[in-house]
């Protein structure tokens, strides 16, 4: 009998042991936009030290500044690289130029530096400069060839950033479309993302979506609080959270385009824990909110319902303040980490949080069978 229960106690410690070393590691799914648009950001040597950590798996550059990639070598975390809104002329019109970039910002640094992904440009389709729009595919186009003359191509993928504006419609989710006024250009762009492997990557914010509905229940429906859920006319999906509709409005606009293959990358979502006087929302409790929940979510694997049972890459916006930026003042007011390297306010993604968290959680299932545990082990050493 004391074999039984010694046994079923080593399983027992065995399971918590498991959880707690995968809990200690990075999660992919979960990354994080490091800006830096700020003059008083720490080096990036203790940004990579606090990233370890942490459970984020991935960095997104609005460039490819090499004092960070080059930090950030031999940790294992992915990183996504930009190249500027003004480079796409020179990238479009001239192929050796786009090998110049990768000899540049790639080459030096690959595989040391998981580089994993390029934007070309950040919101172009919804710039309004006609002449940057025709020429983002182009730009791509002469990236991934300059990626596949390096063997690089399907390991470093091309992609780049949109704003939510790019869908026409999105309420409800099912209905979700892209604007038809972006026209062959959105369709040449889907095509090189399906030929490529790369995903579409988006920019949710149920942050604005509150703005321009600031009711309580829509507040809720934005930070993953309870709520009655909004039921999609059209699928019938009741969905408990802003997230889930808009990255399901975007899976239906790549659908109803015939890229059901195309995957979906969240580069950027947040809520500011500060704004200007007249700036609804922003507030540390609601920061908190959105983004630990946010958070817990994706652990959760449940997924969005239209794509059920994983979660989606999702970079968190974001790792410091801009102190430089212009605008409303929330523009400076995302931050999770301050440039001391402290919590803005905590989300349990520390690794140290996560794994106490995970204890307590484990030893409320398990508490029996860890004090099963220690009784057997004494019996054990007694009949020694």
């Amino acid at each position: 009998m004391a074999k039984l229960f010694l046994t079923s106690a080593f399983f027992s410690a065995f399971i918590i042991f498991n959880t707690l070393h995968h809990t200690a590691n990075s999660q992919s799914f979960i990354g994080i936009n490091y800006g830096q648009v700020a003059d008083n950001l720490p080096p990036p040597s203790a940004t990579v030290k606090l990233l370890q950590s942490t459970s984020i798996g991935k960095v997104r550059l609005y460039g490819a500044d090499p004092a960070i990639i080059k930090a950030l070598a031999n940790t294992g975390i992915g990183i996504a690289i930009g190249t500027s809104n003004g480079d796409l002329p020179a990238l479009a019109n001239d192929p050796n130029y786009a090998k110049q970039w990768i000899n540049s910002n790639v080459l030096p640094f690959y595989p040391a530096s998981n580089i994993i992904l390029i934007n070309a440009g950040n919101e172009i389709m919804t710039s309004g400069d006609q002449g940057l729009i025709s020429q983002l595919v182009p730009a791509m186009t002469n990236l991934q060839n300059a990626i596949n003359s390096v063997s690089l191509g399907g390991k470093v993928k091309i992609s780049t950033v949109h704003s939510m504006a790019v869908l026409k419609q999105s309420d409800p989710p099912s209905t979700g479309s892209f604007d038809p006024a972006f026209g062959d250009t959105m369709k040449s762009l889907l095509g090189f993302l399906e030929g490529t492997g790369a995903p579409f990557t988006i920019n949710p914010y149920p942050f604005f979506a509150y703005r321009s509905d600031p009711r309580p229940e829509t507040l809720a429906f934005c930070l993953f609080q309870p709520n009655a859920g909004r039921v999609d006319s059209g699928s019938k999906i009741k969905y408990m959270n802003m997230f889930d509709a808009q990255v399901d409005a975007v899976r239906s606009a790549l659908n109803a385009m015939g890229h059901k293959g195309v995957e979906i990358v969240v580069a950027e979502t947040g809520w500011p824990y500060k704004g200007d006087s007249n700036e609804v929302g922003t507030s540390v409790e609601n920061a908190k909110a959105y983004n630990g929940n946010l958070i817990a979510h994706l652990r959760s694997m449940v997924g969005t319902p239209l794509m059920p049972g994983k979660s989606i890459d999702t970079y968190l916006f974001a790792l410091y303040d801009e102190d430089l930026k212009p605008g409303p003042g929330s523009e400076r007011a995302f931050g999770l980490y301050k440039p001391d390297l402290t919590m803005t306010y905590d989300v349990s993604l520390s690794k140290s949080s996560q794994v106490k968290a995970t204890f307590l959680s484990l030893s409320s299932l398990f508490g029996e069978s860890l004090l099963q545990f220690k009784i057997d082990i004494h019996i054990s050493f007694c009949a020694i």
